[in-house]
């Protein structure tokens, strides 16, 4: 049995250390992608407070498709540079967006989300997928925030 609870007093740099370290801790051993992405969506919810909605979109050809997640039913298939995942997926950037509805050609798939971070995970210098958190707080997400979850997807894309 695993329990991953994270400390709620610890400063965001520990958290997302804990949250690398209990990513690659759950999905040692296995080869399963989706298998480890629903863990480590259900893992990323536990330890990341004021979330609506924490997973992955797969790039699959020349679009993004929902893979597993936490949080409201979402939109299933994303065009590659459109919205915050389609333009994280064709950039390979990180999209840190404040408030969702400034941004250009934002796709609502939760009305209640306000601000997004996007983090492309490569493999191979490929975008394979993008991990999605949405927040229903304006300006939830920061620097520090982008920083553990490119770290956390730089220690998971071989296991996705």
């Amino acid at each position: 049995m695993f329990d991953f609870t994270p400390d709620t007093d610890l400063p965001d740099t520990e958290r997302y250390r804990q949250l690398a370290d209990a990513a690659v801790a759950l999905t040692d051993g296995e080869d399963d992608p989706v298998a480890n992405m629903a863990n480590l969506a259900a893992l990323m919810a536990e330890f990341l407070p004021r979330l609506n909605w924490a997973g992955f979109y797969r790039v699959i050809g020349n679009e993004l498709v929902l893979g597993p997640f936490i949080g409201r039913p979402a939109c299933i298939r994303i065009p590659m540079g459109q919205g915050v995942c389609g333009t994280a997926a064709a950039s390979g950037e990180t999209q840190l967006v404040a408030d969702v509805h400034a941004f250009p050609g934002h796709i609502a798939c939760d009305a209640a989300s306000a601000s997004e971070l996007v983090v492309p995970v490569t493999r191979d210098g490929e975008v394979i997928a993008v991990i999605d958190l949405d927040s229903p707080d304006n300006n939830r997400f920061g620097q520090e925030d982008a920083a553990g979850i490119e770290k956390l997807a730089s220690a998971i894309a071989d296991r996705i």
